[in-house]
């Protein structure tokens, strides 16, 4: 289990964690999408790119970045396609779709957009960061 990031007052229910690569712009602008959202608070949004990040056994630094591992107030840690049901299930306005995403068919969906998001991660990272730095373009 991950050292908490914060003492707990005893009684106090363990925090989910979502762990990102804070290194990618792109990634860094989703986490700021999942900050804003209600019941966002209780979670601890960890940058596995800071040496001093708690990482829970089963996730390695090298590995967290690709797989975006959440660990759930239970301690389960799980990555990839099955994380976002797993991070909405916390927030108020998407429980509903986290219930959707934990079905089979569902499941199967994620796993495959999932996959070509991983292969073209890379063009879509270089497109924001081009977007965002072009010349004349109101941030």
């Amino acid at each position: 289990m991950r050292v908490p990031l914060a003492p707990q007052a005893e009684g106090q229910d363990p925090e989910p964690a979502a762990f990102f690569d804070g290194a990618c712009p792109l990634c860094r602008s989703e986490i700021s999408f999942w900050r804003r959202q209600p019941g966002a608070e209780r979670i601890a949004f960890v940058d596995v790119e800071r040496t001093d990040a708690a990482l829970p056994r089963s996730v390695s630094r090298a590995q967290a970045p690709a797989r975006s591992p959440i660990e759930t107030a239970l301690g389960e840690v799980v990555s990839g396609p099955a994380a976002f049901p797993a991070l909405m299930a916390t927030l108020s306005r998407l429980r509903r779709l986290a219930r959707l995403g934990g079905r089979p068919c569902s499941r199967q969906l994620f796993k495959r957009f999932y996959g070509l998001f991983l292969r073209i991660q890379p063009a879509l990272v270089a497109v924001y960061v081009y977007m965002r730095l072009w010349p004349g373009r109101s941030r």
